[in-house]
């Protein structure tokens, strides 16, 4: 299991959320969520003014979030309880789609019941099912979720490097 793979999953992570962003067309640049609605205050190391309105996004320091990361995405999705490489596609989709959804696709890639939380059932069902088969699965669902996205227009280059790249990080792991 992941104990203590967190600042390994969150390295991976950055490589992709990266530095400061302030792009009009994601929606996740402005503290109301959708584009032109808000301050748009932009992203730093992924932390987005959407989820974090009150923020100072452009002065946010690694430590803070890196807290933030592990208060808000790797605790949620039990990170830590889950097999290594699991735990990054598992935590990487929490990041850039939201924990619950995340965790709906870890639950389906398993054949736990979708419910959006970690629990028994699912852990027991995560360490009893082939790693490789849930990450390539979970990675998959992803795929398939942001490819619906009206915003695919000007991500799909970005996201489908990332996940390709989470995915082959995750097999290696």
């Amino acid at each position: 299991m992941a104990v203590a793979n967190f600042a390994k999953c969150l390295a991976v992570t950055l490589t992709h959320e990266g530095g400061y962003s302030n792009n009009p067309s994601d929606r996740g640049n402005w503290t109301g969520g959708r584009v032109g609605i808000g301050l748009l205050k932009g992203t730093r190391y992924g932390i987005a003014a959407h989820a974090y309105p009150y923020l100072d996004i452009k002065n946010l320091t690694l430590g803070d979030a890196r807290a933030i990361y592990e208060r808000d995405y790797w605790k949620p999705v039990r990170g830590e309880s889950l097999p290594y490489g699991v735990d990054l596609a598992t935590f990487d989709a929490g990041v850039l789609s939201g924990c619950r959804r995340s965790m709906l696709w870890l639950q389906a890639a398993v054949g736990a019941k979708e419910d959006g939380a970690v629990g028994h059932e699912t852990i027991s069902k995560v360490l009893a099912a082939n790693r490789e088969t849930t990450i390539r699965a979970i990675c998959e669902k992803r795929r398939s979720f942001l490819r619906r996205l009206p915003s695919w227009k000007f991500f799909s280059n970005g996201w489908s490097r990332r996940i390709a790249d989470v995915e082959a990080k995750a097999l290696a792991m």
